[in-house]
């Protein structure tokens, strides 16, 4: 699988609700979801932000069936 077979992407005004963080979809790789709301759940736990997809099935690799990407983000703390 190539890097451009991984890519998502897309933007617009979001909010958070909870643990819920919608994105109001103006621009998207997948034409399908301009004009939807991409909800996104996470968890912020110290300096790591994890981000929950919900399950679905991808238009890119539609083959998998239902899938669910989990990202972790950590905070760079900065070093003198």
């Amino acid at each position: 699988m190539t890097c451009a077979e991984t890519v998502i992407a897309y933007t617009g005004r979001y909010r958070i609700e909870g643990d819920t963080w919608i994105t109001a979809v103006d621009v998207a790789w997948n034409p399908a979801w301009v004009g939807t709301e991409q909800r996104r759940q996470f968890k912020l736990d110290g300096d790591r932000l994890q981000v929950l997809t919900p399950w679905r099935v991808m238009p890119n690799w539609a083959d998998k069936g239902e899938t669910r990407s989990i990202i972790t983000f950590e905070r760079a703390r900065e070093t003198r």
